[in-house]
């Protein structure tokens, strides 16, 4: 068996080419995943009467930006915007102050069943909350707080505990325990030692489980339209869709407050897309 080798201009055309092909590729999978939002801003910037004219146009033949006026000044838009804020920020909240010590109890501590309870948080990540919605709907009924935001910042928590645990539990582990023990030499209990030495380590691992809730519980739709009939409680996921029902068509206003809710979980990614970044990538390389 004889082996060919490959000509040296093959090799030098093929890195000529790489300049220009790479930039390309990634130009196409932006064009790709942008190209959505794009149109629905077009539509949003168009009269509601113009969205399935026909024969339909790309770009607006008369803009206008009344949609989103028409949405920010709706007061069941703002109830939505604020019922969707409160639910994640809360569940966020919740599923942070629970998994961080958790995880840091299961890094650092052998105990009877350990490993049976780590098995046990990955296999809560297989359920989706569609499969369980009845057994949650006769729960919060018999609770009496169906039509409560309790019942969606709970549930919500719920879920996006045991994803948060596994991914702070690795950054707790991965810290040499030698720093905890030169904390212990210091006077520094094992409270202040999590909170002042651990917690500043694992930040990244912290942002990436507060990143992942947020969104998570701000894109959460099935459990929240069996659980919210109220319109004033709805979240925006929900709420949204009354824009467009059987009896009216504003389909502007439907693009105009899908563009808005997205922006929340954008300025998000912004503020602590380094972070993110850290925290996705952290053990990568040893």
């Amino acid at each position: 068996m004889t082996i060919t080798a490959i000509p040296r201009r093959t090799l030098r055309g093929w890195k000529s080419h790489r300049r220009w092909v790479m930039p390309l590729a990634g130009l196409a999978v932006i064009v790709f995943f942008v190209a959505p939002y794009v149109v629905m801003l077009l539509d949003a910037l168009r009269p509601s009467g113009e969205v399935l004219a026909t024969p339909p146009t790309f770009f607006p033949k008369t803009w206008t930006a009344d949609a989103f006026v028409q949405v920010v000044s709706d007061p069941a838009f703002q109830n939505w915007l604020k019922t969707s804020l409160i639910v994640a920020l809360s569940a966020t909240a919740i599923v942070i102050v629970v998994a961080i010590p958790a995880a840091y109890f299961t890094a650092r501590f052998r105990f009877r069943g350990r490993v049976l309870f780590l098995g046990l948080v990955v296999v809560t990540q297989m359920f989706a909350p569609t499969s369980l919605v009845v057994g949650i709907y006769r729960e919060f009924y018999d609770l009496g707080l169906i039509n409560t935001y309790t019942a969606l910042i709970l549930t919500d928590a719920a879920f996006n505990i045991a994803f948060a645990l596994w991914i702070l539990q690795g950054f707790f582990a991965a810290i040499p325990k030698d720093i905890e023990g030169a904390a212990a030499l210091d006077g520094c209990g094992r409270v202040g030692t999590m909170f002042r030495i651990m917690l500043p380590l694992t930040l990244p691992g912290v942002v990436t489980a507060v990143t992942f809730t947020f969104i998570a519980a701000w894109n959460e739709y099935v459990v929240a339209l069996t659980l919210i009939q109220d319109d004033a409680l709805k979240p925006l996921t929900v709420g949204i869709s009354s824009y467009v029902t059987a009896y009216q068509q504003n389909w502007a206003q439907l693009f105009a407050a899908s563009l808005i809710a997205i922006v929340p979980v954008v300025i998000l990614f912004a503020l602590i897309e380094k972070h993110l970044v850290g925290g996705l990538t952290a053990g990568a390389i040893k």
